[in-house]
């Protein structure tokens, strides 16, 4: 029988939801967070840790490092088993991060059961299209009770729903026990122990609150936020976005050019999200235009990177072999298309996108296209 939450509002374990006075050190050693006994919040020595980090990648890996830095021990699991080991052996990811060193309160398994087991937070970091199907073989494993966490920025393309809505859907989890963090989250710089701001949204404000007080250290800022709906959109659309930017860097385009794509994709993005229900402060916030920003100026964001070699001619298959990591926007572009389309929103940018991508457009072309456009106000 599925481990199934009830749905009245939040028990957090206190020592959760109620960060230290003085967040650790940025570069605190993990024998400060081991010489409690590696227990977790209102734990006793010994006990398994209370945050499980489904997904070693780079995000995965760099927020179980601000758990732990954070105060709490995290147990993180890994698809490779070498992967697994380098953490616990070595204190390193090396395919994802590096010889940036983790916390030893950073341990790693590849047992889903061993990671899971007696967790009060839950911080799912998969790629978005794969997370329907890993939630389903972790469902008799998933503790009644615990806090989900998404880390995902994506719209699932067979439905159409964003990550919370899948985790609700897949588990039958209450929406008050799921929380989102979002924001300009560049992992490795983040993995540097560089201060950066984000945004935890759930539907109850207890648990944005707990998952705040969990991650505040003295490089991670968090804000809380109820509107969950704006921060997801603006965590999705923004990828689709910096595809655009990236394929205007790579036809040798400019600033000016990548700056309007950049403030009429921003235009786009919340069009989206208020017709489904977001809020427009959250667009203008960090979740929103801090994300996009980021992910669309920046050399390290992935999905810039797919579309400037998509501007300098390579094949979506020539990038993908080229990237080897997860770029959402390629996977979730098409579903924001449609969602568009259902609620009767003009997307631009993302049709453009859809379409270079399914080779409707060549991408030399994605400038004129959208400069061709039917005049109209800059607030329609």
């Amino acid at each position: 029988m599925s481990a199934r939450p009830q749905s009245s509002a939040p028990s957090v374990p206190l020592a959760a939801t109620e960060p230290s006075a003085e967040p650790s050190a940025a570069g605190s050693s993990a024998a400060e967070h081991s010489a409690e006994g590696e227990r977790g919040p209102g734990g006793t020595a010994g006990q398994q840790p209370a945050v499980a980090v489904m997904g070693s990648g780079s995000w995965g890996t760099t927020f179980a490092q601000v758990v732990a830095d954070a105060g709490t021990p995290v147990m993180l699991w890994s698809r490779r088993e070498e992967v697994a080991r380098a953490i616990n052996e070595q204190h390193r990811n090396p395919d994802y991060l590096g010889e940036l060193r983790l916390p030893t309160a950073v341990r790693a398994t590849t047992d889903p059961a061993e990671a899971l087991r007696g967790a009060a937070f839950v911080v799912l970091a998969v790629p978005a299209q794969s997370l329907r199907d890993n939630l389903a073989a972790w469902r008799e494993l998933m503790p009644a009770g615990a806090v989900l966490i998404s880390l995902m920025k994506g719209i699932e393309r067979s439905t159409g729903l964003r990550m919370s809505q899948v985790i609700a859907s897949e588990l039958g989890w209450p929406s008050e026990r799921i929380a989102v963090v979002s924001g300009p989250n560049l992992a490795i710089e983040i993995a540097g122990r560089q201060p950066t701001a984000t945004v935890v949204a759930a539907s109850s404000l207890p648990t944005a609150e707990a998952v705040a007080g969990l991650t505040a250290n003295a490089y991670f800022r968090p804000y809380t936020n109820e509107d969950v709906i704006g921060v997801e959109f603006g965590g999705a659309v923004k990828n689709v976005i910096a595809l655009a930017v990236g394929m205007a860097s790579g036809l040798g385009l400019g600033d000016n050019s990548k700056a309007s794509i950049i403030t009429r994709g921003l235009a786009e993005t919340t069009r989206l999200a208020l017709a489904a229900g977001g809020r427009q402060q959250t667009l203008a916030g960090l979740a929103g235009l801090g994300d996009l920003v980021a992910t669309c100026a920046s050399p390290l964001s992935r999905n810039r990177t797919v579309g400037e070699l998509l501007g300098q001619g390579l094949s979506l298959d020539e990038v993908v072999r080229q990237t080897k990591q997860t770029a959402e926007g390629v996977k979730s572009c098409a579903a924001i298309l449609a969602l568009g389309e259902e609620l009767g929103i003009d997307l631009p940018i993302t049709e453009a996108v859809v379409n270079v991508l399914d080779g409707r457009l060549p991408v030399a072309e994605l400038p004129a296209g959208l400069l061709s456009r039917k005049l109209k106000s800059e607030h329609q």
